[in-house]
This record gives C-alpha cells, sequence and structure tokens, in this order.
C-alpha cells in the first residue's frame, strides 16, 4: 500500500536553522552565553591552541566513559559510537573519533530541543534530554540513541555535550529493531523525539520506564543510558575546569574559533582545486524480505570558487522497505567523508565546515524521507549509499590537483554486511547482539597505494571488531573461521583492499540454536566502486548450510576450512532473511573490500604475483583481470604477461588481429 502521510508529523521533520535565528526565536525565553567577535579574533594563538586541543581530548574522554561504563560488545570493543561538543545554539565544535556518521546530525537535534523544550518542562542546569528520532536528528535510525545535555555556567546556556550509540534493541516486530518486512515505520522501534530524561541530575524513573519498556534487553539498554550520562557528565566536569582555568569568555571565543578556522581553511583549499562537476550513482538492491528492487542516489557535485553544492536531483523516491534515511541520515552520508578526505588536517568542527556546503535534496526521496517511511536499516542503507557517491564524487574532484589528489581513497566496504543474532545464552538470560564482524570491511584504495586490507570503514576512524574469542564468551556462537578472502578488493593499478568472511555455527544455547536477522546488500550488484578506471569490490555472499556435518567432523578432530567441507544443504541467503538456526547449521558471510584505483593492467606484475602468495588475488582473477601469467612458484612470466595484456586492451576496444569488429 502507499505510504499515507501522517498530519502533524511535519513539526519533526527538522531542519538546520542557524545561530542568528535560534537567538532571535529565543529571545527573552532562555540566557545564551556569547562573546564578542573581536575577542574571538584577538586570541593568543598558544591559548587557542592549548584550549582546542583540550576540547578535543574531551571528546575522546566522553568516548572512553562510555566505554568503561556499557555492557554492549558492540560499544566496549566495536565503538559504535561517538560523543561531541556544541556551542549554546547546538553548532558542533568538535566531534569524536568513533563513528562520525552518528554524530553528524547532533547540532539538529540540541538545536531542535533549544527551540522547542525551552518552554516545556524547560531547560535547565542538570538536565539531559534522550532522542531516537531521525526526522528530528541527533542519529539515524531509531537504534542511534543520542542523550545530550546543556552546560550553564552563571545562568547562561554556555554549551552542549552529547554522546549517541547504537543500541542493540528498541523493540519492533524483530529483534534487534531490524523489521526486514517492514513496509514503514509503523513495523519498527518507536521514534522518540527528545525527552527530559534527566532533571536536575537525576534520571526520570517514569520516563525511562516508558523507555525500557520497548526492548527484549532492558537491562543492557538502561547500562548504556548510565553510560551516556556518565560520558556527559565527565566532559561537563572537564569543561567546568577549563571555564575555572582560562574563563568562560576564553573558551567560548576558543569553540567560536575553532569553527571559524575549519571553515576558514576549508575554504581555502578549496580555492585551490579547480572548479568543476561531478557526478555518481549508487544503487541499493532490495527494501525489504521478498523485494528484487534496485534504488539508485544520484549526486552531482559542484565546485565553484570556495564553495560545495552536493546536488542529490534524480534520487528515486522513498520506497516501502526500511532502506530509507531522514535529512539526517543524508547529512550523515555527506559530513564523515568530508572528515576524512578533505578535512584530515582541518579541525574537525562541524559547525564550520557546514558553512561551506549546499545542500539540494527534494523531499520524499529515499536519502530524505518523509514520515512515517520505514528507516530501520538507514545507517546502512541510504545513509551509507549516500557515502558512496560522497566518496567517488569527492575523489574526482581531489583527482584535479596534484597534491590534493594524495587525499583522496576510492569507496571503502560498499556496505554493511548486517547479522544479528538472539536468543538464550549460555548462561540462560536473552540476548540480542549486532554482529560487527564486517566493521573490518577494505579500505579504498589510493592514487599511490593500496587500500589497506581488513582497514575498516571511511566513516569510523576508529571502528574496530570484537575478538573472535570475545563474541564467543559473550554469545551462544562457535567460530569455524574469520578470515580475510582473496579477489574481495576491487581491482586496480592500485588494489583496493580486501574483504573478509566469518563462519560460525549456534554453540552452548540451552534451546539449542539461535534466532538470525541478516539485512545484506549489495548481492545484486557490486556497491564499492572503483576510481580512474579502478574496478569494483566483489559483491556480497551469504549462504546457510542447513543440517551440516560440523558435529561429526568435530568428533573425528577436524575442524573445517571451506563450505564445501560442511556437507548438508546450501542455501545462498537473499539480502534481507530472518530464520532460526539449529544445532548443525552453519552461517557463512562474506563481506566487501574497497574499490581499486586506476587500469588493473598497469599493475605491477609483481604486485599482482604478491598478493597471490598472499592469497589476496586467486590465479584466476591475475591471470583475467591483471593479465599477469605466472608459474608454478608465482614467478612472473613477462613475455606471456606482454601477450595477454595487448590480447586483454585489444578486447576492450573490440579489435582482433589489428582489424576493427
Amino acid at each position: 500500500m502507499p505510504i499515507i502521510p501522517v498530519a502533524g508529523s511535519e513539526e519533526f521533520a527538522n531542519q538546520p536553522v542557524t545561530a542568528d535565528e535560534t537567538r532571535r526565536l529565543l529571545a527573552g525565553k532562555i540566557a545564551l552565553h556569547s562573546v564578542a567577535p573581536d575577542l574571538v579574533e584577538g586570541l593568543d594563538p598558544l591559548t587557542y591552541e592549548v584550549i582546542r586541543h583540550r576540547l578535543t581530548s574531551i571528546t575522546e574522554e566522553m568516548g572512553e566513559a562510555l566505554k568503561k561504563m556499557s555492557g554492549s560488545v558492540v560499544v566496549t570493543d566495536c565503538n559504535d559510537f561517538d560523543a561531541a561538543i556544541m556551542d549554546e545554539v547546538g553548532d558542533v565544535v568538535q566531534v569524536g573519533l568513533y563513528n562520525t556518521e552518528l554524530a553528524a546530525s547532533l547540532d539538529m537535534a540540541a538545536n531542535w530541543t533549544l527551540r522547542n523544550r525551552v518552554d516545556s518542562p524547560g531547560i535547565a542546569p542538570g538536565d539531559m534530554f534522550l532522542c531516537n528520532d531521525p526526522w528530528v536528528g541527533g542519529g539515524l535510525h531509531q537504534s542511534d540513541v543520542s542523550l545530550f545535555a546543556p552546560l550553564f555556567h552563571e545562568g547562561e546556556l554556555f554549551a552542549w555535550t552529547g554522546a549517541v550509540a547504537h543500541q542493540v534493541d528498541l523493540g519492533g516486530v524483530s529483534p534487534g529493531s531490524w523489521s526486514v518486512g517492514a513496509t514503514d515505520v509503523f513495523w519498527e522501534s518507536v521514534p522518540t523525539p527528545p525527552v527530559k530524561i534527566v532533571d536536575g541530575g537525576v534520571i526520570r524513573k517514569d520516563v525511562e520506564d516508558v523507555y525500557l519498556r520497548r526492548s527484549r534487553v532492558p537491562k543492557l539498554v538502561a547500562l548504556d543510558l548510565r553510560a551516556k550520562i556518565g560520558a556527559n557528565n565527565v566532559a561537563h566536569e572537564r569543561l567546568r575546569a577549563l571555564i575555572a582555568r582560562y574563563g568562560a569568555d576564553t573558551v567560548k571565543a576558543v569553540m567560536r574559533r575553532t569553527m571559524d578556522d575549519a571553515e576558514r581553511r576549508l575554504r581555502a583549499k578549496l580555492l585551490e582545486i579547480p572548479d568543476g562537476t561531478w557526478s555518481a550513482v549508487a544503487h541499493q538492491d532490495s527494501a525489504r524480505a521478498g523485494d528484487d528492487g534496485v534504488y539508485k542516489i544520484v549526486l552531482t557535485l559542484s565546485k565553484t570558487g570556495d564553495r560545495l553544492t552536493f546536488d542529490f536531483t534524480g534520487t528515486d523516491p522513498q520506497v516501502e522497505g526500511l532502506i530509507n534515511c531522514t535529512y539526517a541520515g543524508l547529512r550523515g552520508g555527506i559530513m564523515p567523508i568530508l572528515l576524512t578526505t578533505l578535512c584530515g588536517d582541518i579541525p574537525w568542527a562541524p559547525g564550520g565546515i557546514y558553512r561551506c556546503l549546499d545542500i539540494i535534496s527534494e523531499p520524499g526521496t529515499i536519502n530524505n524521507c518523509t514520515f512515517p517511511a520505514g528507516i530501520g536499516k538507514a545507517s546502512v542503507a541510504s545513509a551509507w549509499a549516500t557515502q558512496n557517491v560522497v566518496t567517488e564524487c569527492l575523489a574526482g574532484l581531489l583527482d584535479t590537483h596534484v597534491e590534493h589528489r594524495q587525499r583522496l581513497m576510492s569507496v571503502c566496504c560498499g556496505t554493511w554486511d548486517f547479522a544479528l543474532l538472539a536468543g538464550v545464552d549460555q548462561r540462560g538470560g536473552g540476548f540480542v547482539t549486532m554482529l560487527c564482524d564486517s566493521m573490518a570491511g577494505g579500505l579504498g584504495a589510493r592514487t599511490d597505494s593500496d587500500g589497506v586490507d581488513t582497514g575498516g570503514l571511511a566513516c569510523i576512524p576508529m571502528g574496530r571488531i570484537a575478538d573472535s574469542e570475545m563474541n564467543e564468551f559473550a554469545f551462544p556462537m562457535l567460530y569455524l573461521w574469520r578470515r580475510e578472502e582473496a579477489d574481495s578488493g576491487g581491482p586496480g593499478r592500485h588494489r583496493g583492499g580486501v574483504g573478509a568472511s566469518s563462519c560460525f555455527i549456534p554453540w552452548d544455547s540451552p534451546i539449542g540454536g539461535v534466532h538470525l536477522v541478516v539485512s545484506a546488500p549489495g548481492k545484486a550488484l557490486p556497491l564499492a566502486t572503483g576510481i580512474s578506471g579502478g574496478m569494483p569490490a566483489g559483491t556480497q555472499y551469504d549462504v546457510l548450510v542447513r543440517n551440516s556435518l560440523v558435529q561429526d567432523l568435530f568428533a573425528q578432530g577436524r575442524i573445517p576450512r571451506s563450505i564445501d567441507e560442511l556437507g548438508g544443504d546450501e542455501q545462498l541467503v537473499p539480502t534481507h532473511h530472518e530464520t532460526d538456526l539449529g544445532p548443525t547449521d552453519v552461517y557463512f558471510t562474506h563481506w566487501q573490500g574497497g574499490g581499486g584505483y586506476g587500469d588493473p593492467l598497469l599493475r605491477e606484475p609483481e604486485l599482482v604475483a604478491a598478493d597471490v602468495l598472499a592469497r589476496k588475488v586467486s590465479p584466476a582473477a591475475a591471470a583475467q583481470v591483471y593479465g599477469v601469467v605466472l608459474d608454478g612458484h608465482a614467478t612472473v612470466d613477462h613475455i606471456a604477461t606482454n601477450e595477454t595484456r595487448n590480447r586483454l586492451r585489444h578486447d576492450r576496444a573490440g579489435i582482433e588481429e589489428g582489424v576493427a569488429r
């Protein structure tokens, strides 16, 4: 059925509001701390750098506090969270080095709260607001729960701090809030606009009960709530100490200067790059279980002077399913790539960086959807695909400049291979967890080097995967292997980093098995594209083996090393799937690497030979894709290689024996 508009939902369709407009709207309602421009310009350089780096370290301390207090492997071992410091109107001064995608819209949520909660219930010292409504901001789907806190100084609102993390379950039809059959948001976890959950330093029990009641693992979610409270408290303690030492006006001047510096330096860098326009298209296959559609996100990036315009005109309309994202998700597809490619030597202050951007997007599209579109997978669906087109276009922009081209990178792991387990663990308690192994995706190739094998994800600089032993300790599962896979990186003059695979069985659960939810696109077509003649990474590949022989192999003292050894009934897993795994069922998942850079036929043959020895590239791909002929000892046959490469070039051009076809 078509998506039916919901009257009143437009109240939560948040769009960024300027600082000046916010101050005008709040005049007489709340005192906002500010400083004169001349104090910002007159900052002593040494004082500026000392305080700026202290602000950076505070976000790191927030992250450490969050990790130490959380009980979720997703947070403690995989760093799927972030933290930020904002000024009095919510503009982000410093973002942490964790999942920058999550923090890309904290400013929207804090600013909306300021504009809509100042009268009722009010904003006061010791308050904290919880939000998991992606139409408001603060996260990309309902499982991204943010907690942001106002910091007051001498009666004036001085700043906001925010912590956001992925929660493993907040309700909905399917475990993990990943309802693969969803047609709209009402299948999914309830989106909650900003609500005061900490009042004057005390958790409101009634609000917390409403929040936790929806979850299948309420105690774990409650612990993460307290971890975020602790992260904000640490930040406030450190900021108060900073104010006590240097004065509120000086600290605020540094916050202003940090954003101004980020803007100025990005504009200066853009002026060095030739003006131009670049276009790219990213795809998603399947919007929900049973759907075999392919949906596109279109980007035209224009660079004019010192401004970037991201124009998404031509993107497909929102669809029935869980793959749409809101405007917050659209921003989450832009800012992380800007930070890691253009702003590596610039303060990570999105409040200044956003000033250099124009975003054109029509509401009602898959990466700027309207309520009540399904968004349960937004962070790793339309927002992720938006990152892919942004990466491709920014790579084209940087490739035009002899020095800045060294910063470009092809598309990294083109999609998130989502696998969620739920059930009863080996200790008899209920559990839900997202398997974060695919955090070790292959990074994209660069102009002068291969992508890092299983190096991570561009949007999560400090992302990591849990030790296999930690997953086995925490959950009823047993790995058969977790390893890098040949040919998963995109071929090129510089090869994309390879991805990897995991293979496991249920193990030691009192009920014998576990529940499995899968959402892994990129099976109909590759999603990690190459750059400048580089080829895309391999497609996603998942297999479910029913009634395997794995228990018999264990009894023989053997550990299987391939799917072929498992016996049983092999089933290819579609993009979206939900099922149960029994004690003899095996799940194999093979996630993507990064895209390549440059023509594979220009890769040094010795590098291809080394890749074959290291099992990064198969002998077949060496010959068929790279045109490199090897003898039995992986030594290059240069004469045969030259002949093969010439033949491949002729085939490309449609030439046979010197005659055009």
